[in-house]
């Protein structure tokens, strides 16, 4: 049986300085020092091209797409439609929903909600639930129905209409032609 005995690779000497256990190292001049890192000015240049291309992505701010918009407002116009029959269900007292044409709606007393700007709001509605062309309104009356109805969202290639029926007051959402 053979034993061998491999040899590790040689280290650069060190010279210490002093005597004591703190001396510090020192390299011998002449041999190749390995530098790891990067300067400051590499860092400084890197984040510098960071910032330029953060800043011009979030500029421009978040995408928008009309058709999930006009798809969004129809469900917000379905949901505060449903709102407004609960209450008067709940209430025992009629409550209107009321349209502005212009980009907001209202339950009943409520606040004044607003829909994203850039769509196209059209409303059907008996004719003494409106005040002139811009709004309109559908009456819910405290056994559930209503005056009856018809929202149109439109928005990019999407359009919808939020429809009230006016003998049970059920509400729904369908994709127009």
């Amino acid at each position: 049986m053979t034993w061998r005995i491999s040899r590790l690779p040689k280290r650069p000497p060190v010279v210490t300085l002093g005597l004591d256990h703190r001396s510090v190292p020192f390299r011998v001049p002449g041999r190749a020092q390995t530098d790891a890192g990067f300067s400051l000015i590499e860092v400084l240049v890197v984040l510098a091209i960071l910032g330029l291309s953060a800043s011009m992505v979030l500029g421009r701010g978040p995408p928008r797409s009309p058709s999930l918009e006009a798809r969004a407002a129809a469900t917000q116009v379905s949901q505060a439609l449903r709102l407004a029959r609960a209450q008067a269900i709940s209430g025992g007292e009629r409550v209107v929903f009321v349209l502005d044409v212009a980009g907001g709606y209202r339950v009943g007393t409520g606040p004044v909600q607003a829909l994203p700007r850039g769509l196209t709001l059209t409303m059907t509605a008996v004719a003494g639930l409106t005040a002139g062309e811009q709004i309109g309104g559908i009456d819910f009356l405290p056994d559930g129905s209503s005056s009856g109805g018809r929202v149109g969202v439109a928005g990019g290639a999407t359009r919808a209409w939020v429809g009230v029926d006016w003998l049970t007051g059920r509400v729904s959402v369908t994709d127009a032609p």
